[in-house]
């Protein structure tokens, strides 16, 4: 078992019944974009969870290749069945009801128990191989027994879903010393999958397929819920009396795995040697000893990618849908790569966007296709700014920043002030101006068909708060440089700007859009983005006096809510078909990142008091408690506005861990790097 990392314990009365049992998601990834992803009791209840969903265009083009391995143990006259499923009819095996312990850690360990025989297996993927292994340890009891090994296979993008049919599946035995193994071919463009077990095993051929596996999380999102598995055979292990024995079943897309060949025997342990070694050594970089600093550590992991189009990392804004986007990015970089003491990555991170820069913009996302990358965001390029500065507050290395950064850093500014794609330019009050009725530029951006959710369209408020602390970043590499401060004393024009403008008098708090002579009050949480960032154009006394009504109608445990409760607009709840989520997405639903710089706020308008670190340790605390669930050991991505703010979205979201980790790490434990001189 575990014993050298952060772990999470879930036991028999965390999975009562398969309902309960199905609300507790495991993942694990390979640095790549792929992933292996299910239930912790083993039934897939969506079209994303797999045991291999390989990223055929790293980190993109992911395609679902093996759904999962059904297991059966055969002893003493009786068949053992520990493979959960379920079909529209209602659950079709409960092979839960075997499950002992899950342990979670870097990976997921399960323990199965039945009469006199435990079954223990570990799910890990090789780190930047499209390769999952199943690693099995069993401990045999008094009579023989016989496992069989089930594997489902598929081969289909991974937003899609397949019947039986529809795909020709061609399977070839494959010759291995000492073991068995199959590859499963489905026409070009695609990889044969080959599942190989590597010693004393028999692989049995029986093309078959299970049909109308039901996914449930689909069917609340209204998507198509059922699908159909290829099953190409079963692989066979045979057990003496009393025998323990250890082996694998690994399952792999590319053309040659080194990993199937490091040792003699069963790969199955040295690998996961390997790959624990790998997480120890993240978590020694990284140096924290604090247990909950280092479970976020490790599941800051999953994010951090090799671009195979660009030759450098990038992040995966979370599992298991989203694509690599800038905005994610930016706001996610310091949690990821800085308080983690990953500065390598970093700085790869900070050339991938910079060496796209289009106009003064860096990538909204890059897509799963080989088009060029999409624009339309006004903020992206104003979070680079922030992700440099915090760069140099955790490296102090100005050298890389100036020469490979700093003209990046110029254009985009230039660009601003003389106007650019998307309507974006700066208005005479020195304000940024963005965006029309019909574009949504800020991050949020929920848009049904021509439905546009929530028009920010003007001047959103961090979108100006971003613009000045952009601007300051700016004059300090000019410092470093030894040129002339750029544009004067624009900063400053801003910051008064900012304090006029948006300054709501009667409510406390700052209007969250400007556009002409409207200004939109509506109590959302992006002022407080303005409250946070390095340089401010806010007061301490206005921050403390607007957070106070932020506490009390958008903090809900987990984050702060989209829209004050009290809105005619807000909706408590994210379910539904995609026009019911999408239209809550932005209008209650609480975002898990939003507590980062709510802590942040919080604490520098309370100039750091101790009473203030007590406060900020308070709002992390249910973190803790929210690792055990929706995506053990990750940050949800959203949570219903309502109470009992339900867990919704993406199981593990890269700018949430991100957050969670950078606030905790910086204004809890009061980790913090020195600022740049002349700060």
């Amino acid at each position: 078992m575990l014993t050298v990392e952060a772990v999470i314990n879930l036991g028999k009365g965390d999975w009562p019944t398969f309902e309960q049992g199905i609300q507790r998601e495991w993942l694990v990834t390979n640095g790549l974009g792929g992933y292996a992803s299910s239930t912790v009791i083993g039934a897939n209840t969506r079209k994303y969870h797999g045991l291999l969903v390989a990223s055929l265009a790293p980190p993109v083009r992911r395609t679902l290749l093996l759904a999962k391995v059904d297991e059966r143990v055969e002893t003493g006259g009786r068949t053992y069945n520990l493979a959960a499923n379920s079909t529209a009819r209602g659950v079709s095996e409960f092979g839960f009801i075997h499950l002992q312990r899950v342990v979670v850690g870097s990976m997921p360990t399960f323990l199965y128990s039945f009469v006199d025989v435990f079954l223990e297996k570990t799910v890990f993927m090789v780190h930047g191989e499209n390769t999952t292994v199943i690693l099995y340890r069993v401990a045999n009891g008094a009579s023989p027994a016989t496992v069989r090994l089930v594997p489902l296979v598929n081969c289909r993008d991974f937003h899609w879903t397949t019947r039986s049919g529809q795909i020709a599946f061609k399977t070839e035995t494959l010759a291995v010393p000492g073991g068995s193994g199959v590859a499963v071919k489905c026409g070009t463009g695609f990889p044969p999958l080959k599942i190989i077990c590597p010693v004393r095993s028999v692989f049995s051929p029986l093309e078959d397929w299970f049909k109308g596996m039901y996914y449930p999380a689909e069917q609340e999102r209204g998507e198509n819920a059922e699908e159909d598995h290829y099953i190409p055979g079963q692989f066979v292990i045979s057990l003496g009396p009393g025998e323990e024995k250890v082996f694998s079943l690994v399952a792999t897309a590319e053309e040659e795995t080194g990993g199937l060949h490091r040792s003699g025997g069963d790969p199955g342990e040295s690998l996961l040697a390997a790959e624990r070694e790998r997480c120890r050594d993240l978590l020694d970089l990284a140096g924290f000893n604090d247990e909950f600093a280092r479970r976020l550590v490790l599941a800051a992991d999953a994010f951090v990618v090799r671009r195979k189009s660009t030759g450098t990392k990038s992040v995966i804004a979370g599992y298991h849908w989203f694509n690599d986007w800038g905005r994610d990015t930016m706001i996610a970089l310091p949690g990821l790569t800085l308080v983690t003491g990953r500065y390598a990555d970093a700085r790869e991170i900070l050339l991938t966007f910079a060496r796209y820069c289009r106009n003064g913009l860096i990538p909204n996302m890059f897509p799963d296709t080989p088009r060029e990358p999409l624009y339309n965001t006004v903020d992206a390029s104003l979070w680079y700014f922030h992700a440099v500065y915090k760069y140099l507050q955790y490296t102090g290395d100005y050298d890389f920043i100036l020469k490979n950064i700093y003209p990046v850093l110029r254009e985009i500014v230039s660009r601003y002030i003389n106007g650019t794609d998307f309507n974006i330019r700066m208005d005479g009050d020195g304000l940024i101006s963005a965006g029309a009725p019909d574009l949504q530029l800020t991050w949020m951006d929920a848009k049904v068909d021509h439905w546009v959710v929530t028009p920010r369209h003007g001047k959103p408020v961090e979108i100006s708060a971003l613009w000045y602390n952009a601007l300051k970043v700016l004059e300090e590499l000019a410092r470093r440089a030894g040129e002339e401060l750029p544009h004067g004393d624009l900063a400053d024009r801003v910051g008064n700007s900012f304090e006029k403008e948006f300054w709501c008098g009667r409510e406390g708090y700052f209007y969250d859009v400007i556009n002409g002579d409207c200004r939109d009050a509506s109590l959302r949480p992006n002022q407080v983005i303005a409250m946070a960032l390095p340089y401010s154009p806010v007061s301490p006394a206005r921050a403390r006096q607007a957070l106070r009504r932020v506490w009390q109608e958008l903090y809900a445990t987990y984050g702060l809510r989209s829209l004050s409760y009290y809105h005619p607009d807000y909706r408590g709840t994210y379910t539904g078909d995609r026009i019911r989520r999408d239209g809550a997405y932005h209008q209650g639903t609480v975002w898990s990142w939003l507590i980062g710089p709510f802590i942040t706020a919080y604490r520098r308008a309370h100039r750091y008091s101790p009473a203030s670190r007590d406060q900020a340790a308070v709002f992390i605390r249910p973190f803790r408690d929210h690792l055990r669930s929706h995506g053990v050991g990750y940050v949800s991505e959203i949570f219903d506005g309502d109470e009992p703010v339900v867990p919704r979205g993406a199981v593990a979201q890269a700018w949430g861990v991100a957050e969670v980790l950078r606030a905790y790490v910086e204004d809890v434990l009061e980790i913090r790097p020195r600022p740049p001189a002349g700060k």
